[in-house]
């Protein structure tokens, strides 16, 4: 879990798709956390990419480096909001705090569950991560 959190902290921007109905939902991503020995993100409960794991907690990442490296990331979002990840979250990236406070009851946080993380080079290489 500690190599996929360092690519997407190190990669700024990453991108997490969902399932909408029968068709792929995709958009940007830039928070993660190590938290409660699981890789959390975040979103808000009004949003689609909220509604669209909880009808269906299949996702997948990916993320890509400036040197042409590569991660793609599969598992099912589980959502555990609690004051204390909150917290963390705001911890993490204080940027946030001017979205969301501990208490929000639209500020949602949530792991990834079943990871099967691949990491691909130009190269040809891959080499897998489960947790």
């Amino acid at each position: 879990m500690d190599e996929v959190l360092k690519f997407l902290t190190d990669n700024k921007v990453f991108y997490l798709a969902t399932v909408n109905g029968d068709a792929p939902a995709l958009r940007p991503f830039g928070f993660a956390m190590k938290y409660d020995n699981k890789l959390y993100f975040c979103t808000a409960n009004t949003k689609n990419v909220y509604k669209q794991l909880k009808a269906n907690p299949k996702m997948q990442i990916s993320a890509t480096s400036p040197e042409g490296k590569w991660l793609r990331l599969n598992g099912k979002a589980v959502f555990n909001t609690s004051k204390e990840s909150q917290e963390a979250v705001l911890n993490t990236m204080p940027m946030l705090k001017n979205m969301y406070k501990v208490g929000d009851p639209t500020f949602e946080t949530f792991y990834i569950d079943q990871a099967d993380a691949t990491f691909y080079d130009m190269q040809g290489n891959s080499h897998n991560v489960k947790f």
